[in-house]
């Protein structure tokens, strides 16, 4: 609770009642007239939430880059992707891309503060690394020429769509 609610001896101290009291923010000027706070959500909001686990990853003291590393890395291993494949190796490229994506997803799962590689909620950045990074790699390993993953029906699906 903050000190000006203290202060005011706001709320029993209950976890519900003061989530709701300095999330909220909002005043009633209805019903008893005593400027109590509503324990509702606001109907206009003034904020976005934070995703779960948005924190940093690392202390507050530690420099900034040292406080963002789950996203640095990812960042920083996807331009290898992307450089390895710019410079005549696609397959190599999307692979690591892929890899990179999955690895991120686990992050998401594993670390409790990911800094700004939370995005969305928990289970939605995780469905959303863990797909594309998938895609991707399946993607690389039916790459032409000398396809690593040889899928019977793809050639025919492909002949099919693009008639």
């Amino acid at each position: 609770m903050r000190a000006d609610q203290e202060q005011a001896g706001a709320g029993t101290g209950s976890g519900a009642e003061t989530g709701a009291e300095t999330g909220a923010g909002s005043e009633t000027g209805t019903g008893t007239g005593s400027g109590a706070r509503s324990r509702r959500f606001p109907q206009v909001t003034r904020d976005t939430a934070r995703p779960e686990g948005g924190g940093r990853a690392a202390p507050r003291d530690a420099p900034a880059p040292a406080r963002q590393w789950p996203m640095l890395s990812v960042l920083a291993a996807t331009a290898a992707g992307l450089l390895s494949t710019a410079l005549g190796h696609p397959r190599i490229g999307c692979l690591l891309i892929g890899a990179v994506l999955i690895a991120a997803a686990v992050l998401r799962q594993v670390l409790p503060s990911v800094g700004m590689l939370a995005v969305r909620s928990r289970f939605t950045d995780m469905v959303t690394y863990g797909i594309l990074g998938i895609a991707i790699t399946l993607l690389a390993l039916v790459m032409e020429p000398d396809p690593l993953l040889e899928i019977p029906f793809l050639e025919s699906t492909v002949r099919f769509i693009v008639r």
